[in-house]
């Protein structure tokens, strides 16, 4: 357990097809991060990088249609997690989930670690390839010129 405690930042996840093409669902640039703790829980978020913006800043008015997309390419979930090293697998408890129907499914991946990285293999075809962040690398997840961070009322 102890190899994944700390914060991890997405480098890309990849479908590999039949025929050997590498897809990637989430874009070529997705940002991610993962975190495991020395107490058993852990949270990720994935997503898009170039998903687009609402038309509106009032909540209250964004079409239906532009919030199913910006949900559909992002994905997000917590709970505690268990580590099989014997097995090489880690299961994630799911407490909360952006999508309700997966709260309470116990989300089986395989993992291998390659020097700062670690691969979660949750499929045959997929792999989530993850790499360690340093103590206070604040830059390291969001590149400082791309989505700048603005204060909001929210």
């Amino acid at each position: 357990m102890k190899n994944f405690i700390g914060a991890w930042k997405l480098v890309s996840v990849e479908d590999r097809q039949a025929d050997g093409t590498l897809t990637y669902p989430y874009g070529p640039d997705p940002v991610g991060l993962l975190v495991y703790d020395a107490s058993g829980y852990m949270s990720v978020m994935i997503m898009r990088r170039d998903r687009a913006a609402f038309s509106t800043d009032d909540w209250q008015r964004v079409p239906a249609e532009e919030i199913k997309s910006a949900v559909g390419d992002v994905t997000a979930f917590f709970g505690p997690y268990e580590v099989d090293e014997e097995n090489r697998t880690i299961v994630h408890h799911v407490i909360g989930h952006v999508l309700p129907n997966s709260v309470g499914k116990k989300l089986r991946r395989s993992f291998e670690f390659s020097g700062d990285r670690l691969i979660l293999k949750p499929s045959e075809t997929r792999e989530v390839i993850w790499e360690r962040l340093e103590l206070a690398d604040h830059t390291a997840v969001v590149s400082p010129d791309r989505n700048k961070c603005q204060e909001s009322q929210a």
